[in-house]
């Protein structure tokens, strides 16, 4: 049975987008997009492992409902599917350190990832059909994310809770092998779960630790409906109160295609460096530089940011303090490049004393800019400049064209590190080679069982 016709005679942008993808295979992709969707999914979970021990994390895990067979990550739970999802979506999250795709504004790993991986242990899913079906799920997000977020939008709603569950979802539906009457359902049930409010970087909320988690779980659940035989609105996109309609306020495009000339969106997909947002990686990356020439932080005057223009207006990001919480500070360009200036590295320490005296007294100094080339770039590019002044009247410059991704040995390195801290070495060193020999595998589920502890330990992270 096809779903009801959209009214006009065309075909719906979720039916279109469902058609395009469902006969694919892994085959159909170049090997280093299937590399970078194996670093993808390394650079996930070892984001998960590091963060167990968060706060955030332990709440996510706490109210997932114990049974069932899907992993939580670093833990011996078993949960729903809904529920592992959740729980290891904010896991992911927990760093803010996951992967970025610029142009949507957002994290497409930290659903998709989550989704795949619970679905992956309740039906025999090959590997190859993993990476397929992760792949497509960037795509996804990706393309809807590019058409409809603009700087204005995402001062108000989260870019990852708005185009990443449609995306989950047509991931899921690959995964599954549904039909495409059940696909166009599942993207649009999952469409109307988008959201996600920005109003945590100014309250000091931890809400957004959770958006990834409900857009993986609703995506479960998306599927799930789809597959039992709900039909959800196939113009669920472009209609007249459509996802569109709703959040942009114009019509949407008359088509959003997939992998156009041949061209996969995850490769646009970079793995951050710096466990902070995504507007601050590049600025603290000069800012590193910068330091590498100071003798003392003490002798800087002011200090002078400049950066695109959607960077300086998301929200928390010109944030001068006070900082409530370590994620307000994370958010801060001001507070990443002062902290940077004044402990001379990037790290997760950085952000440990919110009080302390030297950073307090950079970021008081410090102006955030935006500057009109940068501007122009973006998002092809993500540029900064930090220019410092210091007491004697020299000044230090530093600017990068582009943020520097982590590459895949710092990748590789940061998973090791976590993996064995938290599952044991030899425990890491086998679900490192599931996934490098993941297009092989006959259960993708292996992966997800590899990431599970064998016994009830506290949960504890290598952050």
């Amino acid at each position: 049975m096809t779903i009801g016709p959209t009214g006009s005679g065309k075909v719906s942008l979720a039916r279109q987008m469902a058609r395009s993808v469902l006969a694919l295979d892994l085959g159909d992709f170049g090997p280093e997009v299937v590399a970078k969707a194996k670093l993808c999914l390394l650079d996930f979970l070892s984001c998960a492992l590091e963060a167990g021990n968060h706060p955030w994390s332990r709440q996510a895990v706490a109210i997932a409902q114990a049974g069932g067979n899907a992993t939580i990550i670093g833990t011996s739970q078993l949960s729903s599917p809904a529920d592992a999802a959740f729980a290891n979506a904010v896991l992911g999250h927990g760093l803010v350190r996951e992967d970025m795709h610029a142009a949507s504004i957002a994290h497409h790993g930290v659903v998709i990832w989550p989704t795949l991986l619970a679905l992956s242990e309740q039906s025999q899913l090959h590997g190859a059909k993993l990476l397929a079906s992760a792949i497509i799920g960037y795509e996804t997000g990706a393309r809807i994310g590019r058409a409809l977020l603009t700087s204005d939008l995402a001062r108000l709603y989260r870019p990852t809770g708005l185009v990443a569950p449609p995306g989950a979802a047509l991931a899921g539906s690959f995964a599954l092998g549904l039909s495409d009457d059940q696909a166009t359902s599942a993207i649009a049930i999952a469409a109307n779960t988008s959201s996600g409010l920005n109003e945590w970087p100014h309250a000091g909320g931890s809400d957004m630790y959770f958006h990834p988690g409900f857009a993986a779980s609703n995506a479960i659940k998306a599927l799930g409906l789809a597959a039992a035989g709900a039909f959800g609105s196939e113009t669920i996109l472009e209609g007249e109160a459509g996802l569109f309609a709703a959040y942009r306020r114009q019509a949407a495009p008359g088509s959003i295609e997939l992998f156009p000339n041949g061209e996969s969106e995850i490769m646009a997909v970079y793995n951050k460096p710096v466990p902070a947002c995504n507007f601050a990686q590049t600025a603290t990356q000069a800012a590193l530089r910068v330091s590498h020439e100071l003798a003392s932080p003490d002798e800087i005057d002011r200090v002078v940011i400049r950066a695109p223009d959607a960077a300086v207006r998301y929200p928390g990001c010109d944030s001068k303090g006070p900082y409530r919480n370590a994620l307000q500070a994370k958010m801060s360009i001001p507070f990443s490049v002062a902290a940077t200036l004044a402990r001379g590295e990037i790290e997760e320490e950085n952000y440990s004393e919110l009080d302390d005296t030297d950073i307090v007294r950079l970021v008081a100094v410090t102006d955030l800019k935006a500057d009109a080339g940068f501007t122009a770039a973006f998002p092809g590019k993500q540029g900064a400049d930090v220019t410092v002044h210091l007491r004697g009247g020299r000044t230090i410059q530093h600017a990068l064209p582009d943020v520097i991704a982590a590459t895949p040995a710092d990748i590789r390195a940061r998973f090791r590190a976590a993996a064995s801290r938290v599952l044991g070495e030899d425990r890491a060193h086998r679900l490192e080679k599931l996934i490098e020999d993941c297009e092989r595998l006959g259960s993708a589920g292996a992966i997800a069982a590899q990431c599970r502890l064998e016994t009830e330990r506290v949960l504890r992270s290598a952050s």
